[in-house]
């Protein structure tokens, strides 16, 4: 199938701020036909948008007590992810994780009898995930025509450069029967569509793609990979609030950032809007 270049005719949507570490302002394009979100421009050195001690998911920090707040919560989803991934029938018990972090989800998987490997581009992270007994490759690249049982993306694929590119890899990583499971932030949600400019789920530039159901939906179809269901991410909606009330005014907030959260996942009750989904996507 011809590949579509998803940066042509994007139409503005939104501007938005990187309150992580420049202060730089970015403009958010719409791409019409994958209604899909674009950021633009795509700084050419990205590692340095990522140095920062907020940007949590490269430390174990417990500094503040957000940050005790999100380590409490990891502990907790990594249960859930685990009995996810013991949900499915495989072949075997091999996991690929892309975009590791600091290695806990693989670390939890090892504990219980899962053949681990994963990525992670930060030398950081990669260290404290070698500390905690996971070595981890630079890039995708390494895996080359290696298959596994399941390959997972917790938050990972907003921030690829080739969104295209990395989703051909990751079907070349699946074994025939195997599991990929994509979880992104979802842009339609409400509290995205409350928060507007100031939704922490934005991002910029760290994230370089903002999706849609549709626009995963059709991403995966074009590399024959058929969304078999999709699981929400309520507690995203929480967090994410909590973050956007800290851009938003100045301070966290909670009983507003709660009250946000809890109205979003009302509403994707019906619409199936959640503030993040996990995309179960299987080999056709």
């Amino acid at each position: 199938m011809e590949e579509k270049d998803l940066h042509k005719g994007l139409k503005p949507f939104i501007d938005c701020k990187d309150h992580t570490v420049s202060g730089d302002w970015f403009e958010v394009m719409k791409n019409e036909e994958f209604d899909l979100l674009v950021t633009s421009p795509s700084p050419l050195d990205m590692d340095e948008y990522y140095e920062s001690d907020r940007y949590i998911s490269h430390t174990d920090s417990k500094k503040t007590i957000l940050d005790n707040i999100y380590q409490i919560v990891k502990k907790q989803m990594l249960k859930k992810k685990l009995h996810l991934i013991n949900s499915f029938e495989t072949e075997g018990k091999t996991i690929l994780d892309v975009g590791a972090g600091t290695g806990d989800f693989l670390a939890f998987c090892k504990k219980n009898d899962w053949t681990v490997f994963g990525t992670e581009p930060n030398k950081k992270a990669r260290s404290l995930a070698k500390n905690k007994g996971i070595n981890l490759k630079d890039s995708l690249e390494y895996y080359n025509g290696t298959r596994f049982d399941i390959v997972t993306l917790w938050h990972v694929l907003e921030h690829v450069k080739d969104v295209q590119k990395t989703i051909a890899q990751l079907k070349n990583t699946l074994k025939p029967n195997g599991v990929l499971l994509v979880a992104v932030p979802n842009y339609k949600s409400y509290d995205a569509l409350y928060y507007k400019e100031n939704w922490a789920a934005f991002d910029v530039p760290r994230h370089l793609w903002h999706f849609s159901q549709k626009s995963i939906e059709l991403l995966f179809e074009e590399e024959f990979l058929d969304l078999h269901k999709t699981i929400p991410m309520k507690f995203d909606a929480y967090y994410i609030s909590l973050l956007s009330e800290k851009i938003k005014k100045g301070s966290y907030n909670p009983f507003k950032a709660f009250y946000v959260g809890f109205l979003s996942n009302l509403k994707a009750k019906k619409s199936t809007e959640y503030s993040s989904l996990i995309y179960v996507l299987k080999n056709t």
